[in-house]
């Protein structure tokens, strides 16, 4: 099927391979997924230009980097929430082997082994056991955080204004919320639906199609706008618009009698009708909602050599689909973990750009329990000392959370002699008043690991007349006692609703986690602190 301008569209089957190395020669990661078709199901893909440059590449090394950056695309692409970050990241975990466990559970772990569990799904760990591990033995660790920074609606949303249908929001984290103006938004979360049998269904919803904005109010109106800034108010000014029809036309005539429940007074019955056609259920059967407001324009390439992600929610999906990747792959092969020690394992949390203080953030034990039951588990009768905490202490966190790339215009802004560069490696952070974990013990061992490699890595500290943002490393490193790094891949645009890293950084990223999930046991070996 053609387009206009040498567009053309691919239809993929439901088991076809999504790899870029498995479509038609053009730029194989500069698509974006048409809206619309569920994930999984038959779609359809936009392709590039044929008629634009095309990426050569024969080497398995370049197959391999083509294939991060397209499925991280994806990834982005189906990920609009935390809960569809998490859902996706199970996906690809069971389809690699790994085994489904559940906290309330009794565990059978055996080395050798590939599990995970969710938690509110919206956090995830997974791990691979290596099969010569033993008492004492410690767990190489990648920690990111699912959720960004975005506007969510408050428990009774629906309100009008002039005539237009409004749905009420609160901010979540430090966004760059003048950015949200004038963008084709939508909604997803997830959904509490009563089934028919009276049992209470959890499910994930997105509506794809643009249903909301945010307009701007225009020049004439505001004439100082460009010289003092725009200053919106957050409760006042920043309500999208839904619809400018009266309630009542949405509903059908059976319905308008029908008592309303909490949720159908709390929110408008258009917008419960939109998300019931989504779900396939009535709408009264809707029985509560947790939902974010989505910018829709699909993450894509861009730059004059497509050198560049243009994306919302890089911070951090893109260190989640790193650590994920990486650990995936390292845990491949029958022998990949035959002559492994440790314990490999990638942890994802919720709510990270709200302090973490949650029962799916990184502030909860849910590290720590889980690194006991595996740790305690595996010890079998063993009647020794200590067991957990050697384990504990012969570990290591790789904290990945996005680093602040030196902006071109404001460069001013960056400490002289630490401006960490898009597609020059990822950035190892610093901070003497620890609000990163890293030391220098730490820093070293993960860029012995880089080095032996050829993995370019480079470094950042805040200026001093400056703040200094924080991730989880050290809410961690701290709860758990374990030694801890802080890096990211280098971006601009941070908490806007559009951002925007380096391509090749995202390829430097998962081989270095690849690296350290394969090669840190022994790197860690030669180095003696406390003896």
């Amino acid at each position: 099927m053609a387009l206009s301008g040498g567009l053309q569209l691919l239809k993929l089957s439901p088991h076809a391979c999504l790899a870029p190395s498995s479509l038609p020669k053009c730029r194989p990661s500069c698509f974006s997924w048409l809206q619309g078709h569920p994930w999984r199901t038959s779609r359809w893909r936009l392709l590039c230009s044929q008629s634009g440059p095309q990426i050569q590449s024969n080497s398995e090394d370049g197959d391999c980097s083509q294939s991060i950056v397209g499925d991280l695309l994806d990834y982005l692409n189906e990920s609009w929430t935390q809960f569809h970050a998490t859902a996706e990241a199970k996906r690809q975990l069971l389809e690699a082997g790994f085994h489904l466990l559940n906290e309330n559970d009794e565990w059978d772990l055996q080395p050798g082994g590939r599990y995970f569990f969710t938690r509110n799904m919206s956090c995830l760990v997974a791990f691979a056991i290596g099969e010569k591990y033993g008492i004492g033995s410690g767990f190489n660790i990648i920690a990111a955080h699912t959720d960004s920074p975005c506007l969510k609606l408050k428990p009774r949303s629906a309100s009008s204004k002039s005539g237009v249908l409004m749905a009420n929001v609160q901010t979540y984290g430090g966004g760059l919320w003048y950015t949200w103006f004038d963008r084709d938004l939508s909604v997803a979360g997830r959904v509490i639906v009563k089934a028919a049998d009276g049992c209470f269904v959890h499910k994930l919803v997105k509506v794809k199609r643009p249903i909301l904005r945010i307009p701007t109010l225009a020049i004439h109106l505001d004439r100082l706008v460009n010289t003092e800034g725009f200053k919106p108010n957050l409760e006042t000014h920043l309500i999208p618009l839904l619809a400018t029809k009266l309630e009542e036309t949405s509903l059908k005539s059976d319905e308008k009698t029908t008592p309303l429940s909490f949720s159908r007074s709390a929110h408008h019955p258009l917008l419960l009708q939109l998300l019931s056609e989504e779900l396939g259920c009535n709408s009264e059967d809707i029985m509560g909602i947790e939902l974010n407001v989505c910018d829709t324009q699909p993450s894509c390439l861009g730059g004059g050599k497509n050198e560049f992600i243009f994306s919302g929610r890089l911070d951090n999906l893109a260190s989640c689909y790193g650590a994920l990747r990486a650990l995936i792959d390292a845990c491949k092969s029958p022998a990949a973990l035959a002559n492994e020690q440790a314990i490999r394992m990638v942890a994802l949390f919720d709510n990270e750009e709200v302090g973490s203080n949650s029962v799916q953030g990184a502030g909860a034990p849910t590290i720590f329990q889980a690194m006991r039951r595996i740790a305690d588990h595996l010890a079998h009768e063993y009647i020794g000392e200590s067991a957990f905490e050697r384990a504990v202490r012969s570990s290591f966190l790789v904290s990945a959370d996005m680093a602040h790339g030196v902006h071109p215009n404001f460069s001013d802004k960056h400490e002289e002699h630490h401006k960490p560069q898009l597609q020059k490696g990822l950035v190892i952070k610093h901070n003497a008043n620890q609000r990163y974990a890293t030391s220098a013990i730490t820093a070293f061992l993960f860029k012995e690991v880089a080095n032996a490699h050829n993995l370019p890595v480079q470094e950042f500290v805040v200026r001093n007349d400056m703040a200094c943002g924080s991730t989880i490393g050290p809410i961690i490193a701290t709860g758990v006692g374990i030694r801890t790094v802080d890096c990211g891949i280098p971006q601009l645009s941070m908490h806007s609703i559009r951002e925007i890293c380096g391509k090749e950084d995202i390829v430097t990223a998962y081989k270095l986690f690849t690296a350290f999930f394969q090669t840190f046991t022994s790197v860690d070996k030669k180095l003696k602190v406390d003896y």
